[in-house]
């Protein structure tokens, strides 16, 4: 059964869920999304794992003031609170660059890492592919006029039928949950008091515990890219790419994800 938590750290209020028994399972959600985006990996995997995902800062039901904060300090309060640790952290973009930041922070509280579509702290930023210069353009003017609904059609289009695909690709309850997703984050309140964890780009091998990375056929090519780069430069992973899914490949194809997920947590746990 599924339980509702909700953690103070700061004068925030981080709120989040936890289901099952056994190893700390910490899923950490992308930047377009917020925890309900692994809805199936917490029903596919609570019976092996105490599942735990929450919302960050300007996310979900998350409560938080604009006040200096830490990604780092957010997720060691939350696993403080749920008296969990060592954890195995899978990271969502977003999520995937605090995975890599807490574990480069506090290496003995991973256990393992899966990174999936995943920022870095510190990587330089990437000019729009070909092709994707008009969409781009077209944020940029929608979110100058302030329309919302504009914004969050288009970062749709990128961030879950990918840059080089056709608009609605993904149809159904994955879109409508991706647009109820990200349209809560475009309303709250910004936060700019997020204080810039150190560049990961320069310390990636330092990471030495076991780790995945998962990607998806149809994402923005320079992530396609990052994700090489991580295969050659950690010393103990493995990748896979999901073909025919984008950004989010765990919510267009829980099946595959779930499978690759699975097969690393079976090695991890032998």
């Amino acid at each position: 059964m599924t339980k509702d938590f909700g953690v103070t750290t700061g004068a925030a209020t981080i709120a989040g869920v936890h289901a099952g028994d056994g190893p700390p399972l910490v899923l950490l959600h992308a930047g377009v999304a917020d925890h309900r985006m692994w809805r199936d990996q917490i029903a596919a995997f609570d019976s092996d794992f105490h599942v735990i995902a929450y919302a960050r800062r300007e996310f979900g039901q998350t409560e938080s003031p604009n006040e200096p904060f830490s990604q780092v300090d957010d997720l060691t309060a939350v696993l403080g609170h749920l008296g969990v640790g060592p954890a195995i952290l899978v990271g969502s973009s977003q999520g995937g660059r605090v995975a890599i930041d807490f574990a480069l922070a506090d290496p003995g509280g991973v256990e393992a890492l899966v990174l999936v579509s995943t920022a870095i702290s510190g990587a330089p930023s990437e000019p729009a592919p070909p092709g994707v210069e008009a969409l781009s353009e077209a944020l940029d003017r929608a979110e100058e006029d302030g329309d919302l609904d504009r914004v969050n059609t288009i970062e749709a289009h990128l961030w879950l039928d990918g840059p080089l695909c056709a608009e609605s690709r993904v149809q159904g309850a994955v879109r409508d949950l991706f647009l109820d997703m990200n349209g809560v984050a475009l309303r709250k309140s910004e936060i700019r008091l997020e204080r810039d964890p150190p560049s990961a780009m320069h310390r990636l091998a330092e990471l030495s515990m076991p780790a995945l990375l998962i990607s998806g056929g149809l994402d923005f090519p320079y992530i396609r890219s990052r994700h090489a780069m991580l295969e050659r430069t950690l010393p103990n992973c493995r990748a896979a790419e999901i073909a025919g899914t984008a950004h989010l490949p765990n919510l267009e194809q829980p099946a595959q994800f779930n499978a690759h997920l699975r097969e690393f947590l079976r090695e991890v746990s032998a």
